[in-house]
């Protein structure tokens, strides 16, 4: 982080700041079910205007093809009045004559939010017109996003380019983000545990190679394991398998071996006939026409072990399908042992994220990401775009 100005070094008094935060939260019949979002970007926004500046507030919300009235964000904007204690000026344009003329007018410590940026395709081309226009807006920039960080929009990659890097900064949440992740990735406390789950193994080879540059052990669950495992020419019965990575599997494998890494894969499972199905069993060997929906118990019990001993564990994907009672076993399991883990733990977005929530855990580890596709990235190594804007 310190290559990056935060938040709390920029100099806001009677400026407009652009802060483009990710208030892209659930909505049921206009009202929204899960505020999280938007909580966590209020400090960034109320140190802006308790110093007196004008918090120019952007974001997306959904994935409209156009103006969609169910994904405006009068709602959020509600909401941030709420947490604020304050007005929050809502516009239903996002860069028009009349916004601009609007937003200029704002007095010192004033709050106002966007539409949603969606709605103008210009926002997810990168189009250069709707980006100097987007820009024209604010003084100074700030980024509290990290689940935008990966996505070269106009608001993340493009904006803090035309202001310059004297005029940009992080937000307290995306500071909190990078803090966390380069915990893992640059000097973790070992041994380092990777778990990583989900549907597809081609989602996670990268991840994968990438980590094993890193970790000296990574507990494979999900569907993705059964790729894994077939690569080992162990039996999977019906269970999902990528044929097409399978040869990239057994390199993976080959080259966790010279590394010394630990690639710990499932021996035991819960199956069923189909995915719909709740009439689950659990074996040691998956038989023809059952496929694996989760891990077993003595693969939660081993996993655990690991996980105990670790001094940092970052955790992407859930172990089955944990959506469904019958399956969810292997995942909460997982999850109770980050919990209990006394070393460093990162919980990554996405599923991951919802797995802890659902199990009641999130206060239990040290750090929840909000940023699902973004922290992905991150561990595969990647460089960001929202993340390169803000460098200094």
């Amino acid at each position: 982080m310190s290559t990056f100005r935060s938040v709390d070094q920029l100099d806001v008094q009677g400026r407009r700041v652009l802060v483009r935060l990710d208030l892209n939260v659930p909505l049921k019949d206009g009202r929204i079910t899960d505020d999280l979002r938007i909580r966590e970007a209020m400090p960034t926004v109320r140190s802006i205007v308790e110093r007196g500046g004008v918090a120019v507030c952007m974001s997306h919300l959904g994935r409209p093809r156009g103006v969609d009235e169910s994904l405006r964000l009068a709602p959020v904007a509600a909401r941030m009045s709420e947490l604020l204690g304050q007005p929050v000026t809502a516009f239903t344009e996002i860069n028009t004559d009349a916004v601009a003329q609007a937003v200029k007018r704002l007095p010192p410590g004033s709050v106002a939010l966007l539409e949603n940026l969606r709605f103008d395709p210009g926002e997810q081309k990168g189009d250069p017109a709707f980006t100097q226009r987007l820009a024209a807006l604010g003084e100074l920039y700030v980024d509290d996003a990290f689940g935008t960080a990966h996505r070269p929009d106009a608001s993340v990659a493009g904006v803090p380019k035309l202001l310059g890097e004297d005029r940009v900064a992080a937000g307290f949440l995306m500071a909190k983000e990078l803090q966390a992740f380069a915990r893992v990735l640059e000097q973790p406390a070992r041994p380092v545990v990777a778990i990583l789950g989900g549907a597809k193994v081609s989602d996670k080879l990268a991840v994968v190679k990438n980590l094993l540059e890193r970790v000296d052990a990574v507990l494979v669950g999900g569907a993705m394991a059964y790729t894994f495992l077939k690569a080992r020419s162990v039996p999977v019965g019906a269970s999902r398998v990528e044929s097409d990575f399978l040869e990239e599997c057994k390199i993976v494998l080959a080259r966790a071996r010279v590394r010394g890494v630990k690639i710990e894969l499932p021996s035991d499972h819960v199956c069923a006939p189909a995915f719909e199905s709740d009439e689950a069993r659990t074996v040691e060997v998956i038989p023809d026409g059952l496929m694996g929906l989760d891990i077993g118990p003595a693969t939660a019990a081993r996993y655990g072990e690991i996980i105990a001993k670790a001094g940092t564990v970052v955790w992407n994907g859930p172990m089955g399908v944990f959506e469904r009672r019958a399956y969810a076993a292997g995942t909460k399991a997982v999850a109770q042992a980050v919990a209990a883990c006394k070393g460093y733990t990162v919980v990554g977005g996405g599923d991951s994220a919802a797995a802890i929530a659902q199990f009641g855990l999130a206060d239990k580890v040290k750090h929840v990401s909000t940023g699902g596709g973004a922290s992905l990235e991150l561990l595969e190594g990647q460089e960001l775009p929202g993340i390169k804007a803000l460098e200094s």
